[in-house]
């Protein structure tokens, strides 16, 4: 039982922290870019709610009840780093009470895209199992625990940055943003939608 709940919390770290899955490192980076340590509590409801959206996906595909074309989500994820990104740039420096709710709605939105993406592979590794529920929340602390552990060190970077360096928190965001937005416009145009 304990080795069972271990293997899906390290699968869930592994997954967020995989060298070659850095998509998930990029949507958390423009994620929570623009917030410093004060800001805990909303940048952990951001990342619960893209965890929750995550969590929903696979859920939703381990009982079947969802099947989508590979090509499209792997189209799509890039397209929300990229939408986030730019609404980073449209908002670095800006004071934006009112777009909270849209935030947190995109958060959970974007995390049932992202879901998406692993959902196929998560489906082969439990789909014959009685018992489903159990492995899908282990694997969701799994990758809330690495989901924390990179925004940590996005926010402790920004700290250093923004203190020692002396950016700007604006300046910060649009040259994070922005090299975000270059990383992912080859995914977006390499994938198979449009090559």
């Amino acid at each position: 039982m304990l080795d069972d709940f271990l293997f899906y919390v390290e699968y869930g770290i592994n997954h967020v922290l995989d060298i070659n899955g850095y998509d998930h490192v990029l949507f958390l980076m423009v994620l929570t870019v623009a917030y410093v340590f004060k800001d805990w509590k909303r940048v952990l409801i951001l990342v619960s709610l893209f965890t929750l959206g995550h969590t929903i996906s696979l859920i939703l595909a381990a009982y079947d009840v969802v099947k989508i074309n590979g090509v499209i989500v792997e189209f799509l994820i890039p397209v929300t780093i990229f939408i986030m990104a730019v609404y980073n740039l449209f908002t670095a420096g800006k004071t934006l009470n009112k777009g909270v709710g849209l935030l947190f709605f995109s958060a959970l939105f974007f995390g049932i895209i992202h879901g998406l993406g692993f959902a196929r592979e998560f489906h082969l590794l439990i789909g014959g199992a009685s018992q489903k529920l159990l492995p899908l929340l282990e694997f969701a602390l799994g990758i809330e625990v690495a989901q924390i552990i990179i925004v940590f060190v996005v926010l402790f970077v920004g700290y250093i940055m923004q203190t020692v360096f002396r950016f700007s928190k604006r300046d910060w965001v649009l040259v994070v943003s922005s090299i975000v937005i270059g990383l992912v416009i080859p995914m977006i145009l390499e994938n198979e939608l449009i090559a």
